[in-house]
């Protein structure tokens, strides 16, 4: 068969595949089984072949780049306004060969193996830490039912730990005692294992030079580096810093017409985990550049003065995406900006 571009519809066990010539007429329409899928591709001639991007694209686009063709992960939003009227593994499949063929068409890249078992122990850790910050909250909560009110913080937390484990808080029924006691085991171990995965994420910083470059940025740690190391394999893919802001949704949102520009609130599009480390960091570095007027830059004591802190912290982490993506692209480390 004839075939240029080929559309996939990932799922679990079927996939459907469409396929089209280079005029753009259909030559095939086919479900697969997932044990048939690979042999089914090899018997193609070399062609383009668009699918999805989501959790198990990057592992596919792998194996059927492995078989000579050229295999482009479209985000599933682009993807989207090509559907033709109702929603189903066909027509899902006809929309992602009509968006793969565009020619201005993004395309996202695609992961090693590698980089996504990083993102798995980011994933992980991000879930032992909201496990942890839940625990904490319940201990809180409980002890507040007897009368024993403890400040914020881990660290507090901890000491009401001590005295509930020392039998020094009175009113406080044994069985919820033992309650609290369970918990506050399971709080160790969530802290345990955390500290495992932080010592891995260093080990795998250590051994990435991309991960040590972005490391030199104000604002960005180790758990950042690695995270923006492992989540942007190609930082060409983007044109400018801008559009990696955007990517990010650190980007105002625009409802802009008739040469009239509305800009509103950051779109919070893209990747959250990542907008979200950047903005921790930047929080940070806003912090060290209120209490030090020699940490920071003249243009961020100037935007202090004019604007509120929380937009400042935006403006920063925004500033700090596009330095990460300049970093990246040109294989450079950061450099403080002259003063002069």
């Amino acid at each position: 068969m004839d075939i240029s571009t080929i559309g996939i519809d990932l799922a679990k066990s079927v996939f459907q595949l469409h396929g089209v010539d280079a005029e753009g007429t259909v030559v095939l329409e086919k479900k697969v089984r997932r044990a048939a899928f690979l042999a089914t591709l090899d018997k193609l001639p070399p062609c383009v072949v668009g699918m999805e991007a989501c959790p198990t694209s990057h592992h596919w686009a792998r194996q059927i780049r492995a078989l000579g063709h050229d295999v482009r992960l479209i985000p599933p939003t682009y993807v989207k306004p090509y559907v033709m009227r109702q929603k189903n593994d066909a027509a899902d499949a006809a929309a992602i060969c009509e968006a793969v063929s565009r020619p201005h068409m993004r395309s996202v890249a695609i992961k090693s193996e590698e980089q996504q078992g990083v993102l798995v122990l980011h994933r992980t850790r991000d879930l032992l830490t909201r496990q942890r910050t839940m625990i904490l909250n319940a201990i809180r909560g409980h002890m507040a039912e007897f009368g024993i009110v403890a400040p914020q913080g881990a660290r507090r937390v901890g000491e009401l730990i001590k005295r509930v484990r020392h039998g020094e808080c009175a009113g406080v029924p044994e069985v919820a005692r033992q309650a609290i006691l369970a918990m506050a085991l399971q709080l160790e171990s969530l802290e345990q294992e955390t500290n495992a995965l932080e010592r891995e994420l260093k080990i795998w910083h250590r051994s990435n030079a991309a991960s040590q470059r972005l490391a030199t940025i104000p604002g960005v740690g180790v758990i950042t580096a690695t995270a923006l190391a492992a989540s942007v394999p190609d930082a060409t893919v983007f044109k400018s810093g801008r559009q990696f802001a955007a990517f990010l949704g650190l980007v105002p949102r625009q409802n802009s017409t008739g040469g009239k520009n509305r800009l509103g609130r950051i779109s919070k599009m893209g990747n959250g985990y990542l907008r979200k480390l950047l903005v921790i960091g930047a929080t940070s570095v806003l912090r060290r550049a209120r209490s030090d007027e020699q940490s920071g830059t003249p243009w961020l004591h100037d935007l202090l003065e004019r604007k509120p802190a929380r937009l400042v912290t935006i403006a920063v982490a925004n500033k700090t995406a596009r330095t990460a993506w300049a970093l990246m692209k040109r294989e450079e480390v950061y450099r403080k900006p002259s003063l002069a």
